[in-house]
């Protein structure tokens, strides 16, 4: 099997953070992104950037930038759909996601996803992680907290996802759960951290730092 094609989902508009790509946020010697992409482009055949406006602000990390294609934000789907478009120019069968602003997430992803997927027509797979009290149950199932960012999805259902959009689709599980989707079970319950505030920037360049 070929490998997938990553695309790093950076089209969220920070609101937390005040605004700005966090992607970009200084981490260590360079920047998040820097972090998220040395973390990915081992495990994929290529990299793209799923961002929206100027996209000459990720310029020297030189990797094709990917705008949604639905206007108004409507959330990480839309970056998986220009992600599946884009993987299907290039002949690719799947695409991995990942979030631009969770630096740290394990760098056996892609391999533990597929192993989710083994038997699977489509392979569909969110990345999960144990569910801890304080954990909202919305993205909850039999005891894990899934993660819809961080995933393998089929180009072969990109159209799919295209009419699901286009009819007001917004919710990643619903989704997934219509195709049979699975998870991948990584026990670091903290494998997904990612920098919301600026408290978890701080505590990133800590941890970084170490």
């Amino acid at each position: 099997m070929s490998a997938p094609l990553g695309v790093i989902l950076a089209g969220g508009q920070a609101t937390r953070m005040g605004g700005g790509d966090k992607g970009l946020l200084a981490l260590g010697d360079g920047t998040i992104l820097d972090h998220v992409i040395a973390r990915l482009a081992p495990q994929v055949g290529a990299l793209a950037l799923n961002a929206n406006g100027d996209a000459a602000r990720f310029a020297r990390f030189g990797l094709p930038v990917l705008p949604d294609p639905i206007p108004g934000f409507a959330g990480p789907l839309v970056g998986v759909l220009v992600g599946l478009d884009w993987a299907a120019g290039q002949g690719a069968g799947a695409i991995v996601t990942v979030a631009a602003d969770t630096p740290f997430f394990p760098r056996d992803l892609v391999p533990r996803l597929y192993e989710a997927a083994e038997g699977m027509a489509h392979p569909l797979v969110l990345a999960a992680t144990p569910r801890g009290d304080e954990e909202t149950r919305s993205m909850s199932r039999g005891g894990q907290v899934r993660h819809p960012t961080f995933g393998l999805w089929p180009v072969a259902l990109r159209d799919d996802l295209r009419a699901g959009l286009m009819g007001g689709l917004r919710k990643v599980v619903i989704w997934t759960e219509k195709h049979g989707g699975r998870e991948a079970l990584f026990d670091q319950p903290d494998a997904f951290f990612n920098v919301n505030t600026p408290e978890d920037l701080a505590l990133a360049r800590r941890r970084a730092g170490a």
